[in-house]
């Protein structure tokens, strides 16, 4: 296994990071079958575990604490708050009293008495972010907390968190976790750059498309339909016109990853870490088939004659749908902001 700094930081961490999403009951429910495919990545040389609070309600992250009892100090730990935790008000988001509440909820769910990395799960533009790096660089000097990363952020909110902490003398995210795959590549337009610019690591999720560049989804497949099509539907509703435009591509890679004889995902595992901006992948196995389908993907070089062939069917920079995106830009998502009322 080679490694790859995180970022500026000295953590050294696999191009592989174990997605825990799938670990619970929103994935698979048998604790002992989850531990033994976290087991099976740590045994491959992946020592960089993603998950978050609000995945199956905290299940996830009691899950990875369990399989990493022994083994904790050799894991690069990383989760996320900002989802809600329940119905009242305050239990989500980026507020100084959220921040400290969960963060503590989260420590004793994953059985550690620190996190290596911890992560906004997603933006929110009506805060000042100078409130959640206040408490977030608290938690580092508490030493509750290694290291801070956003996740999902757009490039405006990625500059500004950067600044505000240089400013206010805050701790700064030392990372970011977007979407990015063949089928999402929009980040590549601006939030790539800009996490070079300012040295952070990139760590996508969802280098697969949520499923769609598993090699199912191929034009006059019997079984277009996908679990997580419960959360996201307008990811996989074929009804519409982008989609059916996005199953195009993914039928069209599926081709070209036949023709090279590689699997189509090694190819899109590949294609992510292979950019020169990003730091590991998160791959998110339900299952020990899934999980032994992904790691052959470190042995898989894309030369540049089959990135060519790639651009073609996805351009550079193209996203297919904003549910692929993960945030919606308010001003996208709700026409009375973009719109003058009557006079």
């Amino acid at each position: 296994m080679h490694y790859r700094r995180l970022g500026r930081t000295g953590l050294q961490v696999s191009p592989l990071c174990l997605g825990a999403m799938m670990f619970g009951a929103l994935g698979n429910p048998d604790h002992a079958d989850s531990i033994a495919v976290i087991h099976a990545a740590l045994d491959a040389g992946i020592n960089f575990i993603d998950t978050a609070d609000v995945y199956s309600a905290g299940e996830s992250e009691e899950i990875v604490g369990k399989a990493l009892a022994g083994r904790r100090d050799d894991i690069v730990l990383a989760t996320k708050f900002f989802g809600s935790m329940g119905e009242e008000p305050n239990r989500s988001g980026g507020s100084r009293r959220w921040i400290m509440q969960e963060c503590e909820a989260s420590l004793r769910r994953l059985g550690t008495d620190y996190i290596d990395l911890y992560q906004v799960h997603r933006p929110d533009l009506t805060m000042d972010v100078d409130e959640t790096l206040g408490a977030l660089s608290d938690l580092v000097h508490q030493g509750k907390v290694r290291y801070l990363g956003s996740s999902t952020y757009p490039a405006s909110a990625i500059v500004e968190a950067q600044w505000t902490a240089e400013r206010r003398d805050r701790e700064r995210f030392v990372c970011e976790q977007p979407p990015y795959s063949i089928l999402v590549r929009g980040i590549e337009s601006d939030v790539l750059p800009t996490c070079q610019r300012y040295g952070m690591g990139v760590i996508p999720w969802s280098p697969l498309a949520g499923g769609w560049l598993s090699g199912k989804w191929r034009k006059g497949a019997a079984d277009l339909t996908s679990a997580r099509a419960r959360l996201i539907p307008d990811r996989y509703d074929l009804s519409k016109p982008e989609n059916q435009a996005k199953l195009e591509a993914a039928d069209a890679l599926g081709a070209l990853a036949d023709e090279a004889g590689i699997p189509l995902v090694h190819v899109a595992l590949a294609f992510v870490i292979g950019n020169p901006a990003v730091t590991a992948a998160i791959i998110g196995p339900r299952t020990m088939e899934q999980f032994t389908s992904q790691i052959g993907a470190l042995d898989v070089q894309l030369d540049a004659a089959l990135l060519d062939r790639i651009d073609e069917i996805v351009p550079p920079g193209t996203n297919f749908t904003w549910a692929d995106a993960g945030w919606t830009p308010p001003m996208v998502a709700e026409p009375k902001l973009r719109r003058r009322p009557p006079r």
